[in-house]
């Protein structure tokens, strides 16, 4: 569908441009007539100025002219072709090819002031055809008429008029614009259908002229075409890019819940990009368990699959929050990415920023209120993960010095007392926040990245420990200590050409590297030390 939308928008980006071209300099360009009021004042907005008062003193047939004003008008040439006196789309007998009418204003005097060249002179003498005025009484306006003017490219000349109004006519409204008519047609030289298809009437000018309204047109969409080309170039036509490898088979997941998100998001892209190569990717709910399921699962994968020392499983990849407890001696990682974690706290603790002495005296349950740490007088509300989870290994080694909270007091979050100081357990990055955003008091810990798209980010704070921002620049910069490598385990090497292997690869070589970057995570492949995988 979207090959089909492309070869449309290339299709019309050739042709609106080709068509505004004809149109601007085949057709229009040739013969356009332009004009410009470049004045049209009242000889009273003047009299501010020295020497100003001859203007309020000019008479006509020996009165002195009422309300008079002044109008100077140019007519140009704006094409790119002569125009010639048979261009002019009037009567063959009639003279003029141009009138311009003032209403409320009748004419007391009319002059060519500046001609472009010497040669438009004898369109502009005394009683010269087609050049002149004349007023109607009835109708209260008065008419200038101009000659149909031969007007070689570029040609220009301009009249200038002086009005008044008429008698009894008192208002104190401005006066209306002119009214500007006439016309000319295509080359007579073309077949005459050319001449009544092609009519173009006198078009208002600008000294910036650059195009007519189709022409702007036509150049507006070819930017928006160019632009739309451009984006589906660089995002979805990349996304119909496959990796460099796509092999068929299942591959099963499992291990981190909160190194889940990306590696969902990067499972979903690969699925896409291989699509048709057989590729089959499980992504259930309760795929991601937790790091120490996830090894586990692992183990029990290769062992039922009775792989040999030597050989590796094909089809299983666990993702684990830093390295996996021993007990596992086939299981080979392999360092991703590194992730950067967070303290959250309900808003109702009045708590932004804490020491890591004062951390580490909440988790062993020395403070069982916020007001014990500068927060409000609320008790605190401890959400640990289960034992098994990377996130709180990942705690336990960074931030709390290796010591283990306290055993829970309630084993349902849901029993905890609102008045009361008590732990609880989790076993996911969403329950987790969901708790720890709906408990006053609250504190406990996640991913960072999956806080703020989280539907409960807006009631948590994300905790700076000694004033240093959870981020990755945080980690880098000012060396905030709650991080942690990612790591991809494989029951043995994984074999080359098979589905787990062509997937790592996806993910630390390929596009899947941009969906870690999208998702918050540092690359290990970026990192000075590789191996070590660790912020710079």
């Amino acid at each position: 569908m979207s090959e089909q939308v492309e070869q449309w928008i290339a299709i019309l980006s050739l042709t609106f441009p080709v068509a505004a071209f004809l149109w601007e300099f085949a057709i229009v360009g040739r013969k356009r007539l332009g004009y410009r009021v470049q004045m049209d004042t009242l000889a009273a907005d003047d009299t501010q100025s020295e020497h100003a008062e001859i203007l309020e003193q000019l008479q006509r047939d020996g009165h002195r002219l009422k309300d008079p004003s002044f109008v100077l008008l140019r007519i140009e040439n704006a094409g790119s072709a002569p125009i010639e006196a048979s261009d002019y789309l009037t009567d063959e007998n009639d003279p003029s090819g141009i009138w311009v009418t003032f209403r409320r204003r009748q004419v007391a005097g009319l002059v060519a002031t500046e001609l472009s060249q010497r040669e438009l002179r004898r369109f502009f003498r005394r009683g010269a055809p087609g050049f002149g005025f004349r007023n109607n009484p009835a109708r209260r306006e008065g008419v200038i008429e101009l000659p149909k003017v031969k007007l070689p490219r570029g040609a220009e000349y301009k009249v200038l008029v002086i009005l008044e109004s008429w008698q009894g006519d008192d208002s104190a409204d401005p006066f209306p614009k002119p009214d500007i008519v006439g016309a000319v047609g295509t080359d007579r030289r073309w077949f005459d259908p050319l001449v009544k298809v092609f009519r173009f009437k006198l078009a208002r000018t600008e000294s910036h002229l650059f195009a007519s309204r189709p022409a702007w047109f036509a150049i507006a969409f070819l930017t928006a075409a160019v632009a739309l080309q451009a984006f589906f170039t660089l995002f979805l036509r990349e996304d119909r890019r496959p990796p460099l490898d796509c092999v068929g088979g299942t591959l099963r997941l499992h291990g981190s819940t909160a190194f889940a998100p990306a590696v969902r998001a990067a499972a979903e892209d690969y699925l896409k990009r291989c699509e048709g190569a057989g590729v089959s990717i499980p992504l259930a709910d309760d795929t991601f368990k937790g790091s120490t399921d996830g090894v586990t699962d692992l183990d029990q994968a290769g062992k039922n699959a009775g792989i040999q020392v030597g050989d590796g499983l094909a089809d299983h990849i666990a993702f684990t929050d830093g390295l996996a407890s021993d007990g596992h001696p086939r299981l080979v990682p392999k360092p991703v990415a590194f992730s950067v974690f967070t303290l959250v706290v309900n808003k109702d603790a009045g708590v932004e920023n804490l020491r890591l002495a004062q951390i580490r005296d909440l988790f062993a349950g020395r403070v069982t209120n916020w007001s014990q740490v500068g927060g409000n007088d609320v008790p605190v509300h401890l959400i640990n993960r289960d034992p098994g989870s990377g996130t709180r290994s990942t705690l336990v080694a960074k931030v709390l010095d290796g010591r283990e909270p306290p055993q829970f007091t309630v084993t349902d979050c849901a029993a905890l007392k609102s008045g009361r100081y008590g732990r609880c357990e989790v076993t996911s990055t969403d329950t987790m926040l969901n708790t720890s955003a709906s408990t006053p008091g609250a504190i406990g810990y996640s991913e960072a990245a999956g806080v703020a798209g989280h539907k409960a980010a807006d009631r948590l704070v994300n905790l700076k420990i000694d004033g240093r921002e959870p981020t990755a620049e945080g980690v880098e910069d000012t060396n905030y200590p709650y991080w942690q490598t990612e790591f991809a385990y494989t029951y043995g090497e994984a074999p080359a050409g098979s589905v787990a292997a062509a997937f790592l690869n996806f993910l630390t070589q390929q596009s899947g590297r941009d969906i870690l970057h999208e998702h918050g995570h540092g690359l290990c492949s970026e990192a000075q030390d590789a191996g070590e995988c660790r912020p710079v």
